[in-house]
């Protein structure tokens, strides 16, 4: 009996003493640097039907990517946000002429919204109202979506706009959430100041 136990104890020493398994490590992200602190600068041209607070550490250019220069609107921007966040908030806008044209602007946006849920792991929906008589949807797009947020603001009168973040690189939530999170705060600051005229 002692002599089995003993070549248990020996075995067991044996298979104590090989070496450790290789463990790699799991994929990391790159560090992103966002600015110290959030700062802004008011855009407010007379040629524009609304006026708003955005980044200084963005700037604002007119939206040429998908029309001709017949059917190019010039209330349509894109906030491009510097590196290293790279980001891009389009900002589409558009006059409303009926109730009928107001609801299909809605729906419209919707849809668009909507469309992101073949990616997202959840889109949540939360209204807001501005000091300035401007209310709206923030849609919160939960996963590896093209836009994490969207956004549309209206006076449901005259003025219907529509806001989306991109980022210049392929979906992953995780690498992105800082930059998400730190620009989440730009675009709450900017339906806060968001203003028709």
């Amino acid at each position: 009996m002692q002599r089995y136990l003993l070549i248990i104890a020996v075995l067991f020493a044996f298979a104590a003493c090989r070496p450790p398994e290789f463990v790699p490590k799991p994929t990391g992200y790159y560090r992103l640097d966002t600015p110290a602190q959030h700062q802004y600068k008011h855009f407010d041209r007379a040629d524009f039907p609304y006026s708003f607070d955005y980044p200084v550490y963005s700037n604002i250019m007119q939206d040429t990517s998908y029309y001709s220069e017949k059917a190019r609107n010039p209330y349509w921007i894109n906030m491009n946000i510097d590196p290293p966040l790279s980001a891009i908030i389009n900002i589409t806008y558009l006059p409303i002429h009926s109730r009928d044209e107001f609801e299909k602007m809605l729906d419209d946006s919707h849809g668009l919204s909507a469309f992101h849920e073949k990616k997202a792991d959840y889109i949540k929906e939360e209204q807001y109202h501005n000091s300035f008589g401007v209310s709206g949807i923030v849609y919160t797009v939960g996963g590896n979506s093209a836009s994490r947020i969207q956004f549309i603001a209206t006076d449901s009168l005259h003025h219907f706009l529509r806001g989306a973040l991109y980022f210049d690189v392929t979906p992953n939530a995780d690498s992105l959430k800082p930059a998400t999170d730190f620009l989440e705060k730009d675009i709450n600051h900017f339906l806060e100041t968001l203003r028709f005229k």
